[in-house]
């Protein structure tokens, strides 16, 4: 297990002080309690079940925004055989290395803190890469999604908010409750359109997808893509 220093401060540039103000060590705790209770929550439960044909062993993965580090511990428990996560909430991150020490797999993750965007360039492929909820807490999708899915080798999850009405009301109305709250942080509902179009471009195509009343879960894979191309 190896750690990589952020490339100086973190910047607002990335929305990295943003996630800080949500993302803090009281969230990471309560996450971390209802972890142990509850297990995953309905939608990482689902991306795993997803996920479950590609943990074969040895398998790398790559999570990004990975915050307190269930989908790593429960695909390296699973047999995957390492993990990267990066996610640029310094508390989550500390969190998640407890979680894995617990786990009994912390010489198998490596954590990268910052911007997966910005840090892109020195982050290799995995054979899975998943974002849990991340998608719609970054403004920049087309990079985040463009540059994730390019590192995919075998299978790209995702969860990420419906594109329908109801879901950006409920978004809006949460924004303000941020804005009034004096909190930077803001989320958002992206074309799911064009999340299927840049994955697409970058050798990937939906293989399996389950939906809740708010949230997609999907999983691209880059033989159903290159089967459907020959």
């Amino acid at each position: 297990m190896a750690d990589r220093d952020p490339p100086g401060p973190a910047s607002d540039a990335c929305g990295c002080d943003a996630f800080a103000s949500i993302f803090d060590r009281r969230t990471a705790a309560r996450d971390r309690e209802r972890y142990e209770r509850d297990g995953p929550d309905r939608t990482t439960r689902l991306l795993l079940e997803l996920l479950a044909p590609y943990r074969s062993t040895g398998a790398s993965v790559l999570d990004i925004g990975g915050g307190i580090g269930i989908v790593d511990v429960e695909l390296l428990r699973a047999g995957a055989g390492h993990a990267v996560l990066v996610d640029a909430s310094t508390a989550y991150l500390d969190v998640a290395r407890q979680q894995a020490r617990q786990a009994g797999v912390l010489d198998r993750i490596e954590f990268v803190e910052g911007d997966f965007v910005r840090r892109a360039d020195t982050i290799e492929r995995a054979d899975i890469v998943t974002l849990d909820r991340v998608v719609c807490c970054y403004h920049d999708m087309e990079a985040l999604v463009g540059l994730s899915s390019e590192r995919a080798g075998t299978a790209y999850g995702l969860v990420l908010p419906r594109d329908r009405w109801i879901t950006r009301v409920m978004i809006a109305l949460a924004n303000l409750t941020y804005r009034l709250r004096r909190r930077a942080y803001r989320a958002y509902v992206h074309p799911t359109t064009r999340v299927d179009e840049i994955a697409a471009g970058n050798g990937l195509a939906a293989r399996a997808e389950r939906q809740t009343w708010i949230w997609r879960v999907v999983v691209y894979d880059r033989a159903v893509a290159a089967g459907a191309s020959a």
